[in-house]
């Protein structure tokens, strides 16, 4: 099993800011979690936009699907750890650390004892009009609940000459709100200088860390997407500032929720090409292409929203050699689509 080595949390103090609907951190301060694995392959788990109903029965059946198969995928592959991509709690968030969601909506749904590893948290809109800094606090009261502050990263080693790093961060707090999503409205820029200054340090931190990572495989996860031809459709925001950075970095992967589809984009800039993966059927399942034509012409290479099925997520699978990424039918297990990336032995 995994040997796990100085874990830090460092968590924000915060207040509510009515006009952006989102709790913003006081101070945002970097959280740096180092993850040794002495493993011959690292697999892990990743869904995005998981986070069940605000009344009961607290989950959705696309939900109860995917906790059912991640359990088995996680015993098949020997899952290490999952990614969860934000929106955790449905409509509005949760209230404080004893919010019956954790319980109702997590804790009883994704049971399975080949889920109980860590899982790494990030924040989803609907997570920000409720109180994040309190899911952030409730990794103190769950072993396998890892949110450590809004923005962090993860180190592993892989095998005997690999290593990985996942740089996890808040695109809200970099790009703002985009107030009740299934209105379906763009992120509204920040407009306040604390908010504003909340970003640009993240975005400061995001840079520093892909400048000084000297990892084989870099992965970015957040909740916004950079690229997306579904009903939200593509961040702005993301595409003008994170865009560049991933191909300047040679980051192989960026996986997001938002939209409730599964979608794989592909996109060569810089002399770099950077898988986008959309991972946000794990509640509910939308089909649309509203804006199919807003991506890089012949960038979409694997889209599914198929409303009969109970949705899907995705797998990582690393060696010495190569990333694999998988989407998965959470209705029979079956494989839908598959990605692999090459190591980058120079950085």
């Amino acid at each position: 099993m995994a040997l796990v080595n100085g874990l830090l949390l460092c968590l924000a103090c915060c207040f509510v800011s009515p006009s952006l609907g989102v709790i913003v951190p006081d101070k945002m301060r970097e959280t740096k979690t180092h993850t040794s694995l002495k493993e011959d392959t690292l697999n892990f788990l990743v869904l995005g936009d998981w986070g069940g109903l605000p009344v009961t029965p607290y989950h959705t059946a696309v939900e109860l699907a995917i906790a059912k198969q991640m359990g088995s995928t996680a015993e098949t592959l020997n899952s290490q750890f999952t990614l969860a991509l934000g929106d955790n709690f449905y409509f509005d968030g949760v209230k404080n650390v004893e919010d019956k969601r954790f319980a109702e909506t997590y804790e009883t749904v994704f049971s399975a004892s080949a889920l109980d590893t860590p899982w790494y948290f990030i924040a989803g809109n609907h997570d920000h009009n409720g109180n994040v800094s309190a899911e952030i606090a409730y990794t103190d009261k769950l072993n396998r609940w890892k949110f450590p502050d809004y923005y962090y990263n993860l180190k592993f080693n892989v095998g005997t000459d690999s290593s990985v790093e996942i740089i996890l961060i808040d695109t809200i707090l970099l790009c703002g709100n985009s107030d009740h999503d299934f209105l379906h409205q763009a992120p509204k820029p920040h407009t306040t200088k604390k908010s504003q200054q909340i970003a640009a340090d993240q975005w400061a931190w995001i840079e520093q860390t892909l400048a000084a990572s000297k990892a084989n495989y870099i992965i970015v996860g957040g909740h916004y997407p950079v690229y997306s031809v579904a009903e939200h459709g593509s961040t702005d925001c993301l595409v003008n500032q994170l865009f560049p950075l991933l191909h300047q970095y040679r980051v192989q992967a960026y996986i997001c929720g938002h939209d409730h589809n599964l979608q794989h984009i592909e996109v060569a800039a810089k002399n770099w090409t950077t898988e986008y993966f959309v991972v946000g059927s794990a509640n509910f399942i939308e089909d649309s292409q509203k804006h199919i034509n807003t991506v890089p012409p012949g960038s979409l290479k694997y889209y599914w929203a198929d409303t009969s099925k109970l949705g899907g997520f995705g797998t990582f699978q690393l060696s010495d050699g190569a990333m694999t990424f998988r989407f998965i039918d959470a209705t029979n297990g079956q494989t839908l689509h598959t990605q692999t990336m090459s190591p980058v032995n120079d950085r």
